[in-house]
C-alpha cells in the first residue's frame, strides 16, 4: 500500500524553525506525502520559507489565513485541504525523525489500527540536547484519557477512511485533547513505543504556563466530553496535579545538569 498521508502544519512566525521542519517531513523514507501549511497571519518571513520550499516540491502547499484565529483554526483549514488517507500531524516547531511515517503507518496497518501515536523527545529552546524522553501508553481509552492527555499531538496519525475528516474543536486551547477525546469515543488509540519525533518547547509557546490551561481543560470536560459538574471538577484536579508535577520536572531539568531525569518523564503520561 503506498496511501497518501496529509501532514497538518499550522504555522506563526516560525521563520527560524521552519527549514528544520519541512527538511524533516521531506527526509521522510516514506514519500507519498502531502504536506499543508496554513499561515496564521505570520508578520515574520514564514511565508517566503515556506514558499522557498514550495518551489522545489510540489507536495508542499501554503495556505494564509486572511485574519489570525489560532492553531486550531489554521489545523481545520488544513484538513479542509487535505486529500490524503490519513491526516498526521506536526506543528512549525516540530521534528520527524525520517522512518516516522513509515514504521508508525505499517504499526496501523499490521494491526488494522485507526488512531496512533508514539513516544517523543521534548527539545528546550536553544539547549543542544534531548533533556525529556516522553513514554507513551501502549494503549489509550477514552476513560483513561480524561485524566490528562496523555498523547503528543505530532505524533498523531489517524485513518481518514475509518474516521472521516476530523477537526479540532475551537475553544482557544487544549483542542487538541478535545479532538483525540472525540475520536476515542470512536475506537481506542495505539501507541507505538519508539521514539519518532522531537518537540521543541519554546519560549513563547501558547502552552507554557501550564496552570493557565485549566480553565481550558474544564471546557474540554463540560464542553465537549459533556461531562458532570461533580465529575469535571475531579478531572481538573487530577489535571493540576499532573500539570504540577510537569513543572516540577521542567524545572529540575533546567536547573540542573541533567540530560534526562530518570523516570521522571513517566510522569508525563
Amino acid at each position: 500500500m503506498n496511501d497518501l498521508v496529509s501532514i497538518i502544519t499550522p504555522v506563526y512566525n516560525s521563520e527560524k524553525f521552519l527549514s528544520y521542519n519541512i527538511g524533516t517531513v521531506q527526509a521522510q523514507t516514506y514519500k507519498n506525502w502531502e504536506h499543508i501549511l496554513v499561515d496564521d497571519c505570520s508578520t515574520d518571513g514564514s511565508q517566503e520559507v515556506i514558499k522557498s520550499f514550495q518551489e522545489k516540491d510540489s507536495r508542499i502547499r501554503y495556505f494564509r489565513l486572511q485574519k489570525n484565529g489560532g492553531a486550531a483554526v489554521a489545523r481545520n483549514k488544513a484538513i479542509e485541504l487535505a486529500n490524503g488517507n490519513y491526516i498526521a500531524f506536526l506543528d512549525s516547531d516540530d521534528l520527524w525523525y525520517p522512518e516516522k511515517l513509515e514504521k508508525q503507518l505499517h504499526f496501523m496497518r499490521q494491526n488494522n489500527y485507526y488512531f496512533t501515536f508514539s513516544d517523543y523527545a521534548v527539545l528546550i529552546e536553544n539547549k543542544e540536547k534531548a533533556d525529556i524522553f516522553i513514554h507513551c501508553l501502549d494503549k489509550v481509552t477514552l476513560k483513561r484519557a480524561l485524566y490528562n492527555n496523555p498523547i503528543g499531538c505530532l505524533t498523531v496519525i489517524y485513518d481518514v477512511g475509518f474516521f472521516g475528516k476530523q477537526y479540532f474543536p475551537t475553544i482557544g486551547k487544549c483542542e487538541d485533547h478535545a479532538l483525540w477525546l472525540n475520536l476515542l469515543r470512536k475506537t481506542n488509540g495505539y501507541g507505538l513505543t519508539e521514539c519518532l519525533s522531537s518537540y521543541i518547547k519554546r519560549n513563547d509557546s501558547v502552552s507554557a504556563n501550564k496552570l493557565d490551561l485549566i480553565q481550558y481543560q474544564w471546557q474540554v470536560f463540560r464542553k465537549v466530553a459533556q461531562l458532570s459538574i461533580v465529575l469535571s471538577f475531579f478531572y481538573s484536579i487530577t489535571t493540576i496535579i499532573i500539570k504540577l508535577k510537569q513543572i516540577i520536572a521542567i524545572f529540575i531539568l533546567m536547573n540542573f545538569k541533567v540530560s534526562r531525569i530518570g523516570n521522571v518523564s513517566r510522569q508525563f503520561k
